[in-house]
């Protein structure tokens, strides 16, 4: 019988890296990757990944992956929107600059919408199917020093909402992952410092994440677990987003 198929937008480092091996038990996967091919090769290499490029800023480039996907796999059961970027520098609102605002934009939120767009149409094609957005603590957490990236995050998360409800009545379940602060190289020049503020109580559970908690839940999504939840908010945190008094 052959495996279902999955796509792994950004699936070359991080966390989507950590979901290309889970799901590479059990599905053939496509990782996509932009600028960093020798990443991607490796990946190919220690779990038989196709990989494919896809620059989400570029809509034409998301036109060109969906066309080779339609092209040389019968279905797309499950679409992982994991690829994204942080601002190449983080500044304060009152200094952010049009340009990065526009990057992130794209690169984050339009990409990955339009791209979510073109596989739904496939998926309700077929009949079945599953989604899932990457977004991040951010959606809900103001980071003044950041707020292009928290904007787009928030964005996401809406997208993704949008999508399950117009999606629920086609058997195409979409749910949103919110990952906290998870042990990747996006965060590599301020894990010590987050290491102490979780030290410190910042998290409930008193541990940075790793990609492979999040990949644990892409699966449990993947096999199917939380068919008759579709919608849903996932939050893998520590317990950041718990209120307490």
């Amino acid at each position: 019988m052959p495996k279902p198929i999955a796509v792994v937008t950004g699936g070359s480092r991080g966390i989507g890296r950590a979901i290309v091996q889970e799901l590479a038990r059990t599905h053939t996967v496509v990782a996509t990757y932009n600028a960093n091919r020798a990443a991607a090769e490796e990946v190919a290499s220690a779990t038989g990944a196709v990989i494919l490029p896809c620059q989400l800023a570029d809509l034409q480039s998301c036109q060109q992956l969906a066309t080779e996907l339609e092209a040389r796999f019968p279905s797309i059961d499950l679409l992982v929107n994991n690829a994204g970027m942080a601002p190449r520098e983080r500044r304060d609102i009152l200094e952010a600059t049009p340009e990065s605002f526009d990057e992130l934009i794209a690169t984050n939120l339009r990409g990955p919408y339009f791209l979510t767009q073109q596989m739904a149409r496939r998926m309700l094609g077929q009949g079945s199917g599953r989604i899932v957005f990457i977004s991040s603590i951010s959606a809900f957490t103001a980071s003044v020093n950041r707020g292009d990236y928290c904007m787009t995050k928030a964005a996401l998360s809406m997208a993704a909402q949008l999508f399950a409800a117009r999606l629920a009545p086609h058997n195409i379940q979409v749910f949103e992952i919110q990952p906290g602060i998870i042990r990747t190289d996006m965060i590599a020049s301020v894990a010590a410092a987050y290491d102490q503020r979780i030290a410190d109580g910042l998290l409930p559970q008193r541990r940075m994440g790793e990609p492979s908690d999040v990949a644990r839940v892409v699966r449990a999504i993947a096999d199917g677990a939380m068919d008759y939840s579709t919608g849903q908010t996932l939050h893998v945190d520590g317990g950041f987003h718990l209120r307490t008094l």
